[in-house]
C-alpha cells in the first residue's frame, strides 16, 4: 500500500510529501525526488503561460523528449501561439504560425488542422462568440501541461499515471459486478475499510 501512495504522490508531483512520507514509512521512491520540482516547474511554466521558459527547462531536464516526440513540441509550439494572441499579439503571432507552425503543418495534417483552429482566434475580435474559444480556456494550458508532464514521465522511465485511481476505479467495478451478483459485505468506507453487513 505504501507503495501505492508513493507512486502517486511522485506520478503527480508532491514532492514534498513524497519526502515526508519517505522518512515516516520507509518507502523509497523509484525515481530521484530532486526531478519531481524539475517537472513540477515545467508544469507551472506551461499552465502559467510562459511556454519558450517551459521548453528551456524540458530541454534541460532531457533533449531526447521533444526531439522524440514531435506532437508534444508542435502542442507547445501551439500553445505558445496561443498566448501570443490571448496577449493581442496579432502580428508577432501570425509570423510565429507562419515561420514555426505552419512547415510542421505541411509534414502532418493533424497539425495542419490544429494550427487551423488555433489561427482561426485571430478572425474574432470578441473571442467569446468564436467556435474555437476554449482554446484560450485555462483548460487547454492544463492540457497542453499534462501531456509534457506525461512525456517527462515516460523519458524517466516512470508511468505517466498513477497507479492508485486506477486501482480504485477497478475495486468500484468489481463491487459493483458482485453487487449484481451476489450478497457479500461491501466496503462503506474507503478510508477507514469498514464493512456492511450482507444481510441488512
Amino acid at each position: 500500500m505504501n507503495k501505492l501512495v508513493m507512486n502517486f504522490l511522485v506520478t503527480e508531483g508532491y514532492v514534498e510529501v513524497a519526502e515526508k512520507f519517505r522518512m515516516e514509512s520507509g518507502t523509497q521512491p523509484d525515481i530521484d525526488l530532486a526531478t519531481i520540482t524539475d517537472r513540477m516547474a515545467v508544469k507551472k511554466a506551461v499552465q502559467c503561460g510562459n511556454v519558450e521558459d517551459a521548453i528551456e527547462k524540458v530541454n534541460d531536464l532531457n533533449p531526447e523528449i521533444l526531439d522524440t516526440n514531435p506532437q508534444i513540441f508542435f502542442h507547445l509550439q501551439q500553445q505558445r501561439l496561443i498566448e501570443l494572441i490571448r496577449n493581442g499579439k496579432v502580428e508577432e503571432a501570425l509570423e510565429f504560425a507562419q515561420e514555426e507552425l505552419a512547415p510542421r503543418g505541411e509534414e502532418n495534417q493533424s497539425f495542419l488542422e490544429e494550427l487551423e483552429r488555433t489561427v482561426s482566434l485571430l478572425a474574432f475580435e470578441d473571442v467569446s462568440n468564436c467556435p474555437v474559444g476554449e482554446l484560450l480556456d485555462m483548460s487547454q494550458r492544463l492540457k497542453t501541461a499534462s501531456e509534457v508532464n506525461a512525456a517527462i514521465l515516460t523519458s524517466q522511465s516512470h508511468e505517466k499515471d498513477p497507479k492508485l485511481p486506477s486501482l480504485l476505479k477497478m475495486l468500484i467495478w468489481a463491487q459493483n459486478q458482485l453487487d449484481e451478483k451476489a450478497a457479500y459485505p461491501r466496503i462503506n468506507d474507503l478510508l477507514n475499510a469498514t464493512l456492511e453487513d450482507p444481510a441488512v
